[in-house]
């Protein structure tokens, strides 16, 4: 009776880019001279975040039959867009969910919210009857954040981000359960290091423009997040060969300070069949497979979401474990390692267990596109 419950993920949808939203990179450029008060209006970005979240709920409750008055819990995580009502009241007046359900709105979180959210559904699952059901909600809504100033370090995100969002269903019912949560972990990097609580930070320029700043230390404060995780993750799913080397020189570099030896980095293979490390930009994929050194087929994923769907934050590596599954890699009892970065400093990891792989590929996210991948990305039009 003491030990916790399991949860599952029933399934997941992530919202599919129909062609009609894209435009050409002349149009995109044109636009920009546009005075941003015209677009970057209150209106429009509730008409992107309905655009975007009311497409992933609508496939998740068609993929699995499941009536929105049944769902007792609802988690949504959308860091720079808070309106009110609530992002959350939205979704349950549309829905008709029920009067009781117990609903949160999780902002300013970065991107590994999504990651944050489901810890939440997992703590709030426990204590709640068993077999209730949790739909979390994972998005960015872009409208509103464009930087149109001339600060480059605040240019960037208008570069990388774009449109995206995930509908995800869990359940401590293991009835028709694709995935069981085995680990989350979190590792938040900002209480004592001012560096780290600022290298992602929404502030103004000198002309009064509202951005976000991305400092130069970022990709070294990910990769020191990044340490901090895995020496908490490592030892709950690392085999024991693997725990002993870590420890050992662990310990070695703490007794002979003076000494300049490596961490050991673990291999990780020996635990997860397939890593959705967070598309946050080349950089960043690339200061992970560094520090873990991991193969290019381990980043792969990562490497096509970036590519396809540019940094759609923390619903990115939902889009990365639906290339995995679009590619037919998945079995049963693989481990995926979600991996998420956020400001703050925050680094967060999923790690779940496939219980039950897709019984066909022709849905999602990747359908129209997936024959075309992986895909050689130049490193002159990746940087």
């Amino acid at each position: 009776m003491l030990r916790p419950r399991a949860v599952y993920l029933i399934d997941y949808a992530c919202f599919d880019t129909s062609p009609l939203v894209r435009i050409p990179m002349a149009s995109f450029i044109e636009h920009n001279y546009i005075p941003t008060h015209e677009y970057c209006t209150l209106e429009n970005a509730r008409a992107e975040f309905e655009l975007v979240v009311f497409s992933a709920i609508d496939d998740l409750l068609s993929r699995t039959g499941v009536a929105p008055d049944s769902i007792d819990v609802l988690v949504l995580n959308c860091s720079l867009f808070c309106p009110t009502p609530s992002l959350v009241d939205i979704i349950v007046n549309k829905y008709n969910l029920r009067c009781d359900i117990r609903s949160v709105n999780l902002s300013g979180m970065g991107c590994s919210a999504g990651l944050i959210s489901v810890e939440l559904v997992r703590n709030l699952l426990q204590v709640i009857p068993r077999g209730s059901r949790a739909l979390v909600v994972s998005t960015e809504t872009i409208t509103p954040n464009y930087y149109v100033g001339n600060g480059r370090a605040m240019l960037l995100p208008n570069c990388l981000f774009r449109v995206g969002g995930v509908a995800a269903l869990l359940s401590t019912s293991p009835a028709n359960a694709r995935f069981r949560l085995k680990h989350v972990v979190r590792t938040f990097t900002g209480a004592n290091n001012d560096n780290a609580y600022r290298c992602v930070f929404q502030e103004e320029d000198e002309q009064g423009n509202v951005g976000i700043n991305l400092s130069k230390n970022l990709m070294a404060i990910a990769g020191d997040s990044l340490q901090a995780n895995i020496t908490r993750i490592g030892p709950l799913v690392l085999p024991v060969s693997e725990q002993l080397l870590f420890a050992l020189s662990f310990v070695a570099r703490k007794a002979l300070r003076g000494a300049r030896i490596r961490p050991y980095i673990p291999d990780f293979s020996t635990a997860f069949k397939h890593l959705c490390i967070h598309a946050g930009g080349r950089a960043v994929i690339d200061e992970l497979q560094r520090k873990l050194r991991l193969s290019d087929e381990q980043v792969e994923a990562s490497r096509m979401t970036l590519h396809r769907f540019g940094n759609t934050s923390s619903s990115s590596p939902w889009y990365e474990l639906a290339y995995v599954e679009a590619k037919g890699r998945m079995r049963k009892g693989h481990h995926v390692w979600m991996i998420g970065f956020g400001s703050g400093f925050k680094c967060n990891s999923v790690v779940w267990e496939c219980i039950q792989p897709p019984a066909h590929n022709t849905h999602g996210p990747w359908s129209t596109s997936i024959h075309r991948y992986p895909v050689d990305i130049p490193d002159v039009l990746s940087h």
